[in-house]
C-alpha cells in the first residue's frame, strides 16, 4: 500500500490527480463529439491557432488564458464563416484558418526574442505545477460547458448527422457548429494551460475514441471517456513519479497503450 500512499503526502501530486480528473471529464464532454464529427484534427489545430492570442496578450501587459481564448473563439468563427462562404469541408476550413493563425502568432513572436520561456509554460504545461485557482477554474468551466451541451443535446445531434432535417425544422445549424467549436476551443486553451498540448490533444481524442470502440450510445461515450481518462491519469502519474519520466508524456503513453489494447482485443463487429 506504501506504493499508493507514498507520493499522496504531496500536496502538488494530489493536485495533479484533481486537475487530471478534472481535465479528463472536460476533455469526455467535448471529445466525444469531437470524435463523432471527425473533427480530431481541431484539438492540435487550436492549441496552435491560439499563438497569436497568447503573444497579443503579453505584448499588452494581459492575462495570457484570456488572450488565448479571444484567439480561440475568433478561430471558431473564423472557421464557420470560410466553411459557410466558401463551400469547403470543415477539415479544409480548420486548416486555413489554423495555419494562417498560427503565421500570425510566429510573426508576432518572432519580435519577441525573450517570450520563449513564457510561451513554452504555457504550451507544454505541468500537470505537477497546478495551484487550487487552477482547479476551481476547470471545475467552472467543466460546469459550463456539460450544462450547455447537456442542453443543445438533441439540437446539437440532429444538425451534426442530419442537418438537412435539421434545417428543414428551423434548427440555426450553423450558429451549433459555431458553438461547438467555440466550446472545443475553450475546452483545448483550459487544459493546454493546465497539462500541456499535447496530453490536451490525447484525452480529447484518444480517450473519447477508445470510448467510441466501446460504447454505442453518447452518453456512454461520454462517461466511458471520461472514466479511461481518470485511469490513464492516475496510472500516468504514479508511474512518472516512480520513474521519473515526464508526467505528461507519461500519461499520454498510457492512454495510446490503453486504446492499442481495446483496438486489439474488441470483438470485430
Amino acid at each position: 500500500m506504501n506504493f499508493l500512499t507514498d507520493p499522496l503526502q504531496f500536496d502538488f501530486f494530489v493536485r495533479a490527480l484533481l486537475a487530471v480528473s478534472l481535465v479528463s471529464v472536460l476533455c469526455a464532454l467535448v471529445g466525444a463529439w469531437v470524435v463523432l464529427r471527425g473533427l480530431s484534427y481541431i484539438g492540435d489545430a487550436m492549441s496552435h491557432a491560439v499563438l497569436p492570442g497568447i503573444v497579443g496578450a503579453f505584448l499588452s501587459g494581459g492575462n495570457l488564458l484570456l488572450g488565448a481564448l479571444v484567439a480561440a473563439v475568433l478561430t471558431a468563427l473564423g472557421i464557420g464563416v470560410v466553411g459557410q462562404r466558401s463551400g469547403l469541408k470543415q477539415d479544409s476550413a480548420i486548416g486555413i484558418v489554423f495555419v494562417g493563425m498560427f503565421a500570425l502568432g510566429i510573426v508576432m513572436l518572432s519580435r519577441v526574442p525573450t517570450f520563449t520561456s513564457d510561451l513554452s509554460h504555457f504550451l507544454i504545461g505541468n500537470p505537477l505545477g497546478v495551484t487550487t485557482a487552477d482547479l476551481w477554474g476547470a471545475l467552472v468551466v467543466t460546469l459550463v460547458v456539460g450544462t450547455v451541451l447537456y442542453a443543445v443535446q438533441k439540437e446539437l445531434l440532429l444538425a451534426s448527422f442530419d442537418p438537412t432535417e435539421a434545417r428543414a425544422v428551423g434548427l440555426p445549424v450553423r450558429r451549433l457548429e459555431s458553438l461547438l467549436l467555440i466550446l472545443i476551443g475553450l475546452v483545448v486553451v483550459l487544459t493546454v494551460q493546465l497539462v500541456g498540448t499535447t496530453l490536451s490533444v490525447s484525452l480529447l481524442i484518444t480517450s473519447s475514441a477508445t470510448a467510441r470502440l466501446l460504447a454505442r450510445s453518447l452518453p456512454r461515450m461520454i462517461a466511458l471517456a471520461a472514466a479511461l481518462g481518470i485511469v490513464g491519469g492516475v496510472v500516468g502519474l504514479y508511474l512518472s513519479y516512480y520513474l521519473d519520466t515526464a508526467t505528461g508524456a507519461t500519461i499520454v503513453l498510457v492512454n495510446t497503450a490503453v486504446f492499442l489494447l481495446v483496438l486489439l482485443f474488441r470483438r470485430k463487429e
